[in-house]
């Protein structure tokens, strides 16, 4: 059964938990499979398949007729779940791909272990976005693992600006090695100390995750996640600028001499200096082609709007010169979880970061999920509705600490999957299971990990910048649920003013402390607290949680009065 666009939400029961899913034999899941796959209703169904991939052009007449919805358990056309959850897969494919890169050059990682990780972190997203959609119910508890909807997770990109501080603290002390000339080597050690760390850190997220859902949005309210992401976004944007304009590594800056005056090094095809036209150009390729298909694409273009920029920019820039295929050849046709591994290790000075990391990780996935269950038609109140919450939270922290020994940084639960459910109006699992195993072949063929690797910097750049840039909304969006009061407008002025000061001078906290004795677990606390420091969304959120739980709330009829003498003395002025 599908339901119509005129069936409201009154309308669609929530079917999934054990008092009403319904409960098939062994033969009757055979049956019911055998003819999803050997009738053309099972197969292909009704479905009107080309309103995912009319256009909005402005000489096309519009339709008025919307597609059908499919909820939770619907019956839907095996074909329908495979296009609808490559969709989905599409959906996050830049997102999943952009934090390993990224922290892989940081690390200065070879081309394969790049690679590597990039195949990893696809798979691990399947693997752990079926759990979440799964939900599995923890024996003679009331608790769940996962939320039982299309709730998909990918990797973080809150973790990249820890990682990318932290790494660089690793090498300026010594734990990463360097060369006789200050190239920087390969530091296996200091990512392995990431994931230790991160996994260590993600039993907060998974020991909040018993706690009512309200006392945690109250602990935890929109005051103090929302220019906490908002920083992250604006932290990471620097990220795409430099690889818009030519790369992040040793290229950047236009050094006179050595192996990187050009970008991304000398011996690369078709390098230029950092900053070149060119590279802006293709930047911009990206970029406009993202603009466009928002204008003028097709539901289906629209979701995929990110991936089908970046392919544009890939089209242009092979044909250009700048693409390399020695990386494609060298990569093996296979590859899957453990072909390489790290040496875990706990790194003191990550400790408080990552904490902030999960805090923010789970009140993201306590927003997606209610989200997800908005656009999926379900109920967003009840108990039903705090256990898809405790289940998801707890599925996050989990994911977390898997990630992590799986050799992949911390995983979140992914927003933009639900303007997929809301444009093609199907929630059905069905597609989210599907989503998982694209998930998981696109890891498994390494060569197409290989050849995201190859994309040339300026070209992802354009990308991430976009990406980046959303992250930044995101938290812009949290923080207009906030009523602007005099006592939140003091919080986040005082949160946002060591914020954005210690993204605009990231080394301002770096000549505080001057210790260079032989106590390590001194240096090491030096080190941490120097991190939190230089780190602005750690700094904003620290301030902005201390804040909240100290200050009293105002009378609201006397912040009632202060606004209407506002805007009479404003009136008054005109």
């Amino acid at each position: 059964m599908a339901y119509t666009a005129n069936d409201g939400p009154q309308d669609l029961p929530d079917r999934i938990g054990d008092e009403s899913s319904p409960k098939r034999s062994i033969g009757q899941h055979i049956s019911h499979i055998t003819k999803a796959f050997t009738t053309k209703q099972g197969l292909i169904g009704t479905y009107d398949y080309a309103f995912l991939f009319k256009p909005n052009l402005p000489f096309m007449k519009k339709s008025t007729r919307r597609a059908p919805f499919f909820g939770l358990q619907d019956s839907m056309p095996v074909v329908l779940a495979l296009l609808l959850g490559f969709q989905h897969a599409l959906a996050m494919l830049a997102g999943v791909i952009t934090p390993p890169i990224i922290i892989s050059n940081s690390a200065n990682f070879t081309a394969d272990t790049t690679q590597y990780l990039v195949s990893t972190s696809l798979i691990v997203c399947g693997i752990l976005s079926s759990i979440q959609i799964t939900r599995f119910h923890i024996y003679k508890t009331p608790y769940y693992i996962g939320t039982g909807l299309i709730s998909v997770v990918g990797t973080s990109f809150a973790i990249i600006p820890i990682a990318t501080n932290g790494l660089a603290q690793m090498y300026a002390n010594g734990m990463c090695p360097t060369a006789s000339d200050g190239t920087k080597l390969p530091c296996p050690e200091g990512y392995g100390a990431i994931l230790g760390t991160a996994s260590l850190c993600a039993l907060l997220e998974i020991g909040l995750s018993f706690m009512s859902p309200n006392l945690l949005k109250k602990l935890f309210p929109p005051i103090v996640t929302g220019p906490t992401v908002m920083l992250i976004g604006v932290h990471l944007i620097e990220s795409g600028f430099k690889g818009w304009a030519g790369g992040s590594g040793g290229c950047y800056g236009r050094p006179e001499t050595g192996p990187f005056m050009l970008c991304p090094s000398n011996s690369a095809p078709h390098a230029l200096p950092w900053g070149s036209a060119e590279f802006i150009g293709l930047g911009f390729s990206v970029f406009v082609t993202i603009i466009l298909c928002e204008r003028f694409g097709s539901p289906i273009m629209k979701s995929l709007s990110v991936v089908v920029g970046l392919l544009v920019g890939c089209i242009i820039a092979a044909s250009t010169g700048y693409f390399s295929n020695s990386g494609i050849n060298a990569a093996p046709v296979a590859s899957f979880i453990w072909v390489k591994t790290f040496p875990l290790s706990v790194y003191g000075p990550m400790i408080l970061p990552l904490l902030a990391v999960y805090l923010i990780l789970m009140m993201e996935a306590i927003g997606d999920i209610t989200a997800t269950c908005d656009v999926s038609r379900l109920q967003v109140e009840g108990k039903l509705f705090d256990s898809r919450i405790q289940g998801g939270v707890l599925a996050d922290g989990l994911n977390g600490m898997l990630a992590g020994l799986c050799t992949i940084t911390p995983m979140s639960t992914f927003a933009q999957n639900n303007g997929v459910i809301a444009l093609t109006r199907c929630a059905n699992r069905k597609a989210g299971y599907a989503c998982c195993f694209f998930l998981i072949i696109m890891g498994v063929f390494s060569k197409f990990a290989a050849a995201l690797t190859s994309i040339p910097a300026s070209v992802l750049g354009g990308m991430t910048t976009f990406l980046f840039s959303s992250v930044a909304v995101s938290g812009m969006r949290i923080v207009s649920t906030v009523p602007f009061t005099r006592r939140t407008r003091f919080i986040l002025t005082a949160a946002l003013s060591l914020g954005f000061g210690a993204i605009l001078v990231p080394d301002w906290f770096s000549y505080v402390f001057t210790y260079e004795g032989d106590n390590k677990a001194k240096k090491g606390f030096f080190d941490a607290i120097a991190l939190v420091m230089e780190t602005g969304f750690a700094l904003t959120a620290f301030i902005a949680l201390a804040l909240n739980l100290s200050l009293p709330d105002e009378d609201a009829g006397e912040e009632t009065e202060s606004l209407a003498g506002d805007e009479r003395r404003s009136d008054d002025e005109e």
